[in-house]
């Protein structure tokens, strides 16, 4: 949290990310240097400040206020005072934008009671000056005397300022006065703002729509996500499994490692018998986010690295071109191409691509080991978890291996404080050999075609990362990423979960006693804790608190650690809804044709009014949530109803181009174009529609739109498509792609995902039959 005077201004290409943004989506200037700043802020970006007041002790009914002159609120009248919202316990805040023309602005604090009778309390001293985001002079306290001069509240007071773009705007309550228009499709901006209604129980909202929302909950599917531990996703450890016995591998943990043996992927997954050969996708060279750095450079969360142009609008998908694959690992080597009609044509030239791109590199640059670094209770497996997720959902073979599962497999799960002592032999002995036989499941299972290879455990000494190393020389290329946290607040919370969850500690009756042991287990991995230097690395530092964290690497590039190290540094951990739903039914629905941009029915419109109503209901304390809609106007005429939240239109949520097939039925294309029905039949999730799209051109395009949920704090109401709400639903329930293609995505129903540092949570409301 910064204090008095701190801003995020000084330069753009320093600034939290949100300044280099402005500058591709809103037009803004902001291209660094020393007056890169004032530029951007006056080309189209704004200067987003907040305001924050904090005091343990203050009373309830005392609610602190501001007021001054434009453009927070342009009177000195206290009784039109902007109430602070409580942000902690003890903390209070008020954000605002300052436009171009109000780069200087006074204003005081006020506690206002509950009781409005009672007299506002105005701060002592003199008026408060902001200008460009900082505050004047020694501003660091607010003093307020109560009971004329008897008693005395003190409060610190802090103040932020960044360049945001026209997006971050949007995502802003306060920002309603705005309408930032950079393009129009069909003459509708791409970020707009509705006026509150003149009546918002308009003709079939309210009346048809209970106020219980449980009332419209309907069963998530069977294969939803299972709650639970985190860990427990991972992969099952396949050298220590045969016929149900254990059994181990001889390997030497001094200076010599024995190359790893051969073990069948059979015995590691029951569903690994077929080598998934379809779950791989094409990668699209325009958004690679190439990163490629020989010395330390720092990365603050939402900054926009270079080559990722037009990350948050989307305004260029047409007809896809045909790119290079970067994903060949996924495939086996069993793969057969002798039939020409064994799978669509488009996606044999791109599986033939992908052959070919494995031709090229060194053995060991082809496949990827993400070494997690860390004391315990810092978040390392579920970042395991989420980088799984999001590498698999792009097509790369990806697997979690867990460290922890398998000396809970071999040792038992109940192993006391002293045997992660340092000055305990065998037990340092037992956790580097489990260590070891993970690492060889991993490169075992990388000979058998996997890619990316997600290594979890505490690795917390240079001499365990050396012997990984050593294991990996001429498999894999390892890139370490250290998970740091400073904050007790939140260490505490980890260790409160870990003890909740972990199978350490599930026959522990007593919950003190578990937390005391897991304590004292921390206090031994501390006290040999060595950070990360050597290698390739990406350093994970304070990053669950957002903005306030960062993101240091050190010797990475290539494609896919840039996409890797992009994705981290837009990931967080605040809980926020996303609810995704179809449009309403369009006349294209009910006349059982494909795509086009018809309107709405006359259900379609019942449906629109029931949800805006409840929107309304569902996020009406969500001041800062935004509906994001495809470019089609089925979309738009369905949030059209919806009021009071700003609406982005995104041209990567329109749905799947289905090139010369649009508008035909598939009865139609069965008669007029049989090859072309039997092709999609046969691969739904490579298939390409003649001139159009196939799910994996689908996905790729949504990277950004993936990005961008995960970098957003408030709820988003997603509108869009069938095909591209499978695809974003495939993500968060972490589906395999095959089964993309035949994901359950009815009408008129509410998928609401709720993410959060317990993993994704799913709940379904169907408002219409």
């Amino acid at each position: 949290m910064g204090t008095s005077g701190s801003k995020s201004i000084d330069g753009v290409g320093a600034v939290s990310g949100v300044g280099a943004a402005a500058a591709g989506l809103g037009g803004a200037g902001g291209e660094g240097g020393e007056g890169g700043a004032a530029e951007a802020w006056h080309g189209g970006a704004q200067l987003y400040v907040s305001l924050k007041m904090e005091n343990a002790e203050i009373s309830g009914d005392l609610v602190p206020h501001v007021y001054g002159s434009e453009p927070i609120i342009g009177t000195w009248d206290p009784s039109r005072a902007l109430a602070m919202e409580r942000e902690l316990a003890s903390m209070w805040e008020l954000s605002f934008v300052v436009p171009p023309d109000h780069e200087t602005l006074d204003f005081k604090f006020l506690l206002k009671p509950k009781d409005a009778e009672t007299p506002c309390i105005i701060e002592e001293g003199p008026t408060r000056l902001l200008t460009g985001g900082m505050l004047e002079g020694d501003v660091r306290v607010a003093l307020f005397k109560l009971n004329g001069d008897d008693e005395v509240l003190e409060f610190r007071v802090f103040n932020k300022a960044d360049l945001v773009s026209p997006l971050e705007l949007a995502a802003s309550w306060r920002v309603y006065k705005e309408n930032f228009q950079p393009s129009k499709v069909r003459g509708i901006p791409d970020i707009s703002i509705n006026v509150a209604p003149t009546n918002a129980t308009e003709e079939g909202s309210a009346a048809t729509l209970e106020l219980d929302l449980e009332h419209y909950v309907v069963p998530s599917p069977p294969t939803a996500p299972p709650n639970g531990y985190a860990a427990n996703l991972a992969a099952t450890p396949a050298s220590m499994i045969q016929t149900g016995a254990l059994w181990t591998n001889d390997v030497l943990l001094s200076d010599g490692i024995q190359s790893p043996s051969s073990v069948s992927t059979k015995l590691e997954d029951p569903s690994n018998d077929k080598k998934n050969i379809e779950a791989w996708a094409t990668d699209s060279s325009k958004n690679s986010g190439l990163i490629e750095s020989k010395s330390v450079g720092t990365f603050t969360p939402l900054q926009k690295l270079d080559g990722q142009k037009g990350l948050f609008v989307d305004r260029g998908v047409g007809s896809p071109m045909l790119p290079k694959s970067a994903s060949a690992c996924s495939l086996a080597s069993g793969f057969s191409f002798g039939s020409a009609k064994t799978m669509p044509e488009a996606a044999g030239a791109v599986a033939a691509a992908a052959v070919a791109d494995r031709l090229h590199g060194s053995k060991e640059d082809r496949k990827l080991a993400i070494v997690l670094v860390g004391l315990p209770a810092r978040g390392k497996t579920f970042t395991a978890v989420k980088l799984t997720r999001y590498l698999r959902w792009l097509g790369h073979e990806t697997r979690h291996f867990n460290v922890g599962k398998y000396r809970r497999l071999k040792h038992g799960a109940n192993q006391p404080a002293d045997f992660f002592r340092d000055d305990n032999p065998e037990g340092i002995e037992a956790r580097n050999e489990v260590a070891a036989l993970a690492m060889e499941d991993m490169i075992d299972w990388m000979h058998g075609g996997g890619q990316v290879g997600i290594f979890d455990a505490t690795n917390s000494t240079r001499k365990r990362r050396y012997m990984l190393m050593k294991m990996a020389e001429g498999n894999c290329k390892i890139i370490f990423l250290e998970t740091i946290c400073t904050d007790p607040n939140i260490i505490e919370r980890n260790i409160r979960l870990k003890i909740q969850q972990s199978p350490d500690y599930a026959d522990q009756p007593d919950y003190e006693a578990g937390l005391e042991d897991f304590k004292e287990r921390l206090i031994n991995y501390e006290k040999v804790y060595e950070p990360v230097g050597e290698g390739s690395y990406i350093k994970m530092i304070d990053m669950v608190k957002g903005q306030d964290g960062q993101l240091q690497v050190n010797n990475i590039s290539g494609y896919l650690p840039g996409r890797i190290v992009f994705f981290l540094v837009n990931s967080h951990l605040t809980p926020r809804p996303i609810l995704l739903t179809r449009h309403g039914e369009s006349l294209h629905n009910v006349r059982g044709r494909v795509g086009g941009d018809t309107v709405l029915s006359e259900t379609g419109e019942l449906y629109a009014k029931k949800l805006a109503n409840f929107i309304e209901k569902r996020l009406k304390y969500e001041k800062t949530a935004t509906i994001w809609t495809s470019t089609l106007q089925r979309t738009i005429l369905t949030a059209s109803p919806i009021v009071g939240f700003p609406k982005i239109q995104w041209r990567a949520l329109d749905e799947i181009n289905s090139g010369v097939c649009d508008g035909m039925t598939y009865e139609e294309i069965k008669k007029n174009m049989p090859e072309e029905f039997e092709s999609r039949k046969k691969d739904k999730l490579r298939y390409r529609y003649p001139r159009g799209e196939s799910y994996l051109d689908v996905i790729q395009r949504l990277e950004p739109v993936i990005i961008e949920l995960e970098r957003q704090r408030a709820p988003v109401v997603v509108i869009s498509h069938q095909a591209v709400l499978r695809a974003l639903y495939a993500y968060f329930a972490d589906r395999p792609l095959r089964e993309v293609p035949e994901i359950e995505m009815p009408l008129h129903t509410i998928i609401e995902i709720q993410m959060g540092v317990l993993g994704v949570e799913e709940k379904r409301y169907k408002l219409m039959d």
